[in-house]
């Protein structure tokens, strides 16, 4: 935490203006908290609403689930909605943090075993980013119990994504060399969370298209975990990852969600629509890489149609 007098207030004012969206979403709507104990490690979970199962699989990787709560809390009103944190994050833990306890295999692991916990035949899936990827190669494990695929602003089923991602590119120059600074700072050792957070807020516009939500992604961008952020691709690297082939004979509704303005290639969700048999391909005018912030009532709409198409 800052020392001196002003940089204190300074951080007080922006973790009350950057909190206030995950605050809120988590006072509204009433969740169930749960722990379940598999794979060697303790995966943390929690439930809002009831009806139709539907999972959502947040981005990073390496981050933990509460920027999410506020996307799970929207569709608890009409559905069962899971998040959970994923291993090593959030309040899921590990006794270790190393490449043999932070693979996809055991990532999909802990998936089955929240789903297990819940008593689901099947249900539906939402992966977002990397949570979409996360998503594809749970679905080419488990097609069987995916009643449903939303792929939102994902990666992709390859990896194709990582030789075309440009992040910083969608940035002005006085925003990159802010964020440079702020990183120099966090590497030479700069732990506090004023600093996390300044990084957060010149990364942020990368994400979006209406800047006004800048607030709420910087927020967001703290709360990662660069060490398993670099396992996973790592470990994704390792087994040469890519789904297209087991995911040609996927026979359930995909619905493929993606900004006009996001910084994944639009390529990712023509290349992924091509190969599901029963896909949407949507392209969210008004969005960057959050569709549920800057193009809601399309996004929300989309999704009611994809789980009204999976129950009839």
């Amino acid at each position: 935490m800052p020392s001196d007098k002003k940089t204190f207030m300074k951080y007080i004012f922006c973790s009350l203006l950057t909190g206030l969206f995950i605050f809120l979403s988590q006072i509204g709507l009433a969740q169930q908290s749960q722990f379940i104990e598999e794979n060697g490690g303790i995966i943390h979970f929690r439930v809002f609403g009831d009806g139709v199962p539907i999972l959502i699989i947040n981005g990073g990787p390496g981050m933990n689930s509460d920027g999410f709560s506020g996307l799970a809390e929207i569709l608890g009103k009409s559905y069962k909605a899971i998040i959970y944190d994923q291993r090593g994050t959030g309040r899921s833990e590990l006794p270790e943090i190393s490449s043999r306890s932070i693979t996809l295999d055991l990532m999909v692991k802990d998936i089955e075993a929240i789903r297990k916990e819940l008593n689901f035949k099947e249900w539906i899936i939402l992966g977002h980013s990397f949570g979409g990827i996360l998503a594809s190669y749970y679905t080419s494990k488990h097609p069987s119990r995916v009643s449903g695929l939303i792929l939102s602003s994902s990666g992709g089923l390859d990896m194709s994504l990582f030789s075309s991602l440009n992040i910083t590119g969608r940035l002005t120059s006085l925003q990159r060399d802010s964020l440079n600074y702020w990183t120099r700072k966090i590497q030479n050792g700069d732990t506090t969370y004023f600093a996390s957070l300044q990084r957060g807020k010149y990364l942020a516009p990368a994400y979006l298209n209406d800047k006004s939500f800048v607030p709420k992604v910087a927020e967001r961008l703290t709360q990662g975990n660069s060490e398993i952020n670099t396992l996973v691709y790592q470990d994704m690297r390792r087994i040469g990852y890519d789904v297209t082939e087991e995911l040609k004979g996927f026979e359930t509704p995909v619905l493929i969600m993606q900004g006009k303005h996001d910084i994944i290639p639009v390529a990712i969700s023509e290349k992924a629509h091509s190969v599901f048999k029963h896909s949407k391909l949507l392209i969210l005018p008004n969005s960057s890489h959050y569709g549920w912030l800057e193009d809601s009532l399309l996004y929300f709409t989309e999704i009611d149609s994809l789980i009204s198409l999976t129950q009839s």
